[in-house]
């Protein structure tokens, strides 16, 4: 697992004093297109100046993430998780943000169930990239994704993130002292997926 401090975060809307977010992002997301090739680039990750601490855990498709690794994270304190996913009609795995957003809504049904409230778990997309790599792919024009369009995008995750921090309580299952580090930290989640759907 690779971890990595990176910059802290740009002005935003200031959160609750003390609060975490832990952030599963798809490493397609935001990135602009390529050649396919076989060589595994470093993914492009980029700086969301999020309004708090974060733990950022890049997912080679967010279709990959299981509600366990949702759970997890709330275990492990964060006061809310973020899953960043492509647009459902740019997903490199066809059918991975359709499948994270069903597992998304499953694991909020959960937290209402047990008090924790569902509204801790946040979902928002981002372009993806999955046209222009194959456009690229087979040496055709590649639909722009405009740079601006994703900057917007990330901003507005910021604000609603931040807003939704400044409402929502402390997590009752983080113990003292725990949560990320001050600074962001990136993690990448193994390749596998060991579900049925």
């Amino acid at each position: 697992m690779d971890t990595q401090p990176t910059a802290a975060p740009v002005a935003a809307s200031a959160a609750a004093p003390g609060s975490n977010i832990t952030v599963f992002l798809c490493a397609n997301c935001a990135r602009s297109g390529r050649v396919p090739s076989a060589a595994r680039p470093r993914p492009e990750m980029p700086d969301f100046g999020w309004p708090c601490k974060a733990r950022q855990v890049l997912i080679p498709c967010t279709g990959r993430l299981q509600p366990e690794h949702l759970l997890k994270a709330f275990e492990a304190g964060s006061d809310a998780v973020v899953v960043v996913a492509c647009d459902e009609e740019n997903c490199h795995n066809l059918e991975g943000s359709r499948r994270a957003k069903r597992r998304v809504e499953f694991v909020r049904q959960l937290l209402d169930e047990i008090g924790l409230g569902g509204a801790r778990l946040m979902m928002f997309y981002l372009p993806g990239s999955a046209r222009q790599d194959l456009a690229l792919g087979v040496a055709a024009p590649a639909p722009a994704v405009s740079p601006e369009e994703t900057a917007k995008r990330i901003a507005a995750m910021r604000e609603a993130v931040a807003d939704a921090l400044k409402t929502l309580t402390p997590n009752p299952l983080r113990q003292p002292g725990e949560g990320p580090a001050p600074h962001e930290i990136t993690e990448e989640l193994e390749d596998t997926d060991d579900s049925e759907e």
